[in-house]
């Protein structure tokens, strides 16, 4: 397999543009590039949120997305694979995640960015704990994340 692909886990924010040039800058076969940025959201089923802080064990979650990673990259013919996932405390509207994958055609970017996802939703270490002023809850996937994951099961 061909291509660049990197794994972030990281407090800094992103350049979205930056990053997308930097995976597509020196592969002219590239024809379709798909991103997903994942943002703080201001509302959950808890009531307002003024922070979520997402926890991690360094090491084991870069390892994790890396094999991810492989297995977007085994399935699908990619170019490129840049994930960048942050941690620490992130008001709304900060990014959380960035997912960007690039390939000589549409499809398989589409889909190995959807499949990034549900993974990253559901599976990748991360813990995240919403506070406002209803308190402090810990998040749980959801169902439909889990049913959305079940999709890619071989």
């Amino acid at each position: 397999m061909s291509g660049l692909s990197s794994v972030s886990v990281q407090t800094e924010d992103f350049d979205i543009a930056a990053e997308i040039e930097a995976l597509t800058a020196r592969d002219r076969e590239i024809g379709a590039v798909v991103s997903f940025t994942g943002l703080v959201r201001e509302l959950s089923e808890h009531g307002a949120i003024s922070t979520m802080e997402l926890q991690h064990y360094p090491g084991m979650t870069e390892r994790a997305l890396a094999e991810i990673v492989e297995q977007a990259r085994a399935r699908w013919p990619l170019q490129g694979v840049r994930v960048i996932h942050r941690y620490g405390p992130l008001a709304p509207g900060e990014r959380i995640v960035l997912v960007v994958t690039a390939s000589r055609h549409r499809q398989a970017a589409f889909e190995a960015a959807a499949f990034l996802m549900d993974y990253l939703k559901t599976r990748a270490p991360f813990w995240k704990k919403e506070s406002g002023p209803a308190g402090d809850h810990w998040v749980d996937a959801r169902e439909s994340d889990d049913t959305a994951l079940a999709r890619w099961q071989e």
